[in-house]
């Protein structure tokens, strides 16, 4: 049994996680402290991330960043390492969904949405990927979502990003893997976040969504605690390059 609980534990792990402000970002550096790794979160707005390791306690830190910023990548890896050392895990938990059709997208919101969804996670994990190389040990996880596999009205930015980090996953896999970096992404469905403050807000779309899933309901955020320590533990040493579905079984009606 002390064994089976060796895969979970994360003590002497360093996890940064991206959009830790809020929502699924926010509940995975909560479940991944509890796991013992020292966590720090990276995200826009401080008084969420203050918030955050005041509810953590156990030694933590946050980085007020925009992971968008290319020229700003430097610095802050530079300042995501100070606290604790260069992160062994990564969790790429922010995005954006401008919601504008296919017929009114705009160059500034389809722009927007490929920085922050698609570039963010690559340019990052590519940044933080030497220090875990030198320790042959590194999990990143990458956010999926139903729009990976199912096109959406007023969806189409944000599935054509959800559809392609399918495919960053796989590439980083291929590429890190073999310096014992696994890469996986999980993809939940439809969880009460921000994100979907939209879908939540009508009680009759909301219950649609819960109908189309095997298990007959949408998702709390306690359900994503399993699937992302799962992600960045031992126990999945042998797993990478997939794509979990954290969605009730909705992609699979």
């Amino acid at each position: 049994m002390a064994e089976i609980e060796r895969l979970f534990r994360l003590g002497g792990k360093v996890a940064v996680i991206t959009g830790a402000s809020s929502g699924l970002g926010r509940r995975a550096a909560l479940t991944l402290a509890a796991a013992g790794a020292m966590v720090v979160g990276v995200a826009r707005r401080q008084a969420e991330l203050e918030s955050l390791c005041q509810e953590i306690e156990l030694p933590s830190a946050y980085v007020v960043g925009d992971v968008t910023d290319r020229d700003g990548l430097p610095a802050l890896v530079e300042t995501i390492s100070n606290p604790f050392g260069p992160p062994d895990i990564v969790v790429h938990a922010a995005g954006i969904n401008t919601r504008e059709t296919a017929d009114d997208v705009t160059p500034e919101g389809w722009d927007v949405t490929l920085s922050l969804n698609l570039s963010a996670p690559l340019f990052l994990s590519q940044a933080l990927v030497p220090a875990m190389k030198e320790k042959g040990w590194g999990r990143i996880v990458n956010f999926a979502s139903l729009q990976s596999y199912r096109a959406f009205p007023g969806g189409i930015a944000y599935g054509a990003t959800k559809g392609a980090i399918t495919q960053l996953t796989r590439a980083m896999a291929e590429a890190w893997s073999p310096h014992g970096i696994t890469a996986n992404a999980i993809g939940p469905g439809f969880f009460p976040t921000e994100l979907t403050q939209a879908v939540f807000s009508d009680p009759d779309r909301a219950a649609r969504n819960a109908a189309q899933t095997c298990i007959g309901r949408n998702g709390r955020v306690e359900d994503i605690d399993g699937p992302i320590l799962f992600l960045c533990s031992d126990a999945s040493a042998y797993v990478t390059g997939q794509v979990l579905m954290v969605d009730g079984g909705f992609t699979a009606k």
